[in-house]
């Protein structure tokens, strides 16, 4: 364990310098202890299926656990969702072009309109830094996954749910 929180404090070192965290470990992944709220709905789809809960909520926090909270969502069709950063550690929000309904708006961080360009982008665009915040708008029913660039290994993903 001490080899994990030498890490964390090396990477939070790394991030105040303006290091990038590409590469970064990460021990767990700060899964919530809040109990599911408004929507109980389990899940059972293209996440794997891992048994959590969706929570029935428009606002995303991205942490310096590396985490999207609530890492599932669900939001009535037209609902604009805000991602906020409310840590120190910058983060990116990237649809899995793949992984969105067809028809639906593509989204990222820093208005790309691909996955490619995203990554391509990053971090000059599309980084939302410590208090930073970024919104899209649902229209299309469907599942859609997205990661956060930098920390996609160390499994910053997250999902919506619009119905």
């Amino acid at each position: 364990m001490s080899q994990d929180t030498t890490r964390r404090r090396y990477l939070v070192a790394l991030a105040s310098t303006g290091v990038g965290l590409g590469l970064a470990g990460c021990g767990s992944g700060g899964a919530s202890t809040d109990s599911p709220t408004e929507s109980p709905t389990e899940s059972g789809g293209s996440d794997g299926g891992s048994g959590e809960s969706w929570e029935g909520t428009s606002t995303v926090e991205m942490t310096d656990d590396l985490t999207f909270a609530p890492k599932r969502i669900e939001v009535e069709a037209g609902t604009t969702v805000t991602w906020e950063n409310v840590g120190t550690i910058g983060h990116s929000i990237t649809a899995y072009e793949e992984n969105i309904p067809d028809g639906a708006e593509y989204f990222a961080s820093g208005g790309f309109d691909s996955q490619q360009a995203a990554a391509d982008g990053y971090p000059d665009e599309g980084n939302v830094t410590e208090g930073g915040t970024y919104e899209h708008t649902f229209e299309t029913t469907g599942e859609y996954e997205y990661y956060c660039i930098p920390h996609e290994m160390n499994g910053m993903v997250g999902y919506v749910r619009v119905v």
